[in-house]
């Protein structure tokens, strides 16, 4: 019990310290949280590049009221509108625009980088190395 918890929690170090780097990285260079360029990616690969609210808070992993404000962010910038369902006037679909589009595929492109630049940095610390490699495995399948 004690090497899986060790394992997890070594997990888990390495993911934050990745999720942060990569973070600022997006930030810096594109003016976007980590979670707004996810949602952002994941409107450009919906279906009419749009989902519903509590979907998109689903996928996010994020409550109501995260991604209320996460969804008002994104169309501060012009990244989204919010659109009401037309079935069911109590559903709230966010919809990608022009501009939410472009500033996810300009994102897109460097996202790739941020991660390679951020397991290389962890793993410069010997105990990170394994979860780092299996973590390389995955992205590369």
């Amino acid at each position: 019990m004690i090497l899986q918890y060790s394992l997890w929690q070594r997990v888990k170090i390495v993911v934050d310290r990745v999720e942060n780097q990569i973070a600022k990285e997006m930030q810096r260079e594109h003016g976007l949280g980590l979670t707004e360029y996810r949602a952002l990616t994941l409107l450009s690969n919906a279906a009419d590049a749009e989902l519903r609210m509590q979907e998109l808070a689903k996928l996010l992993g994020l409550n109501q009221s995260s991604v209320t404000r996460l969804v008002e962010r994104l169309e501060k910038g012009g990244y989204t509108l919010r659109d009401l369902c037309p079935k069911d006037k109590r559903g709230v679909y966010t919809v990608l625009t022009g501009r939410g589009r472009e500033v996810q595929s300009q994102a897109e492109n460097d996202y790739a980088s941020y991660i390679k630049a951020a397991l290389d940095s962890a793993s410069q610390e010997e105990e990170n190395s394994k979860v780092v490699d299996c973590l390389r495995q995955i992205i590369e399948e």
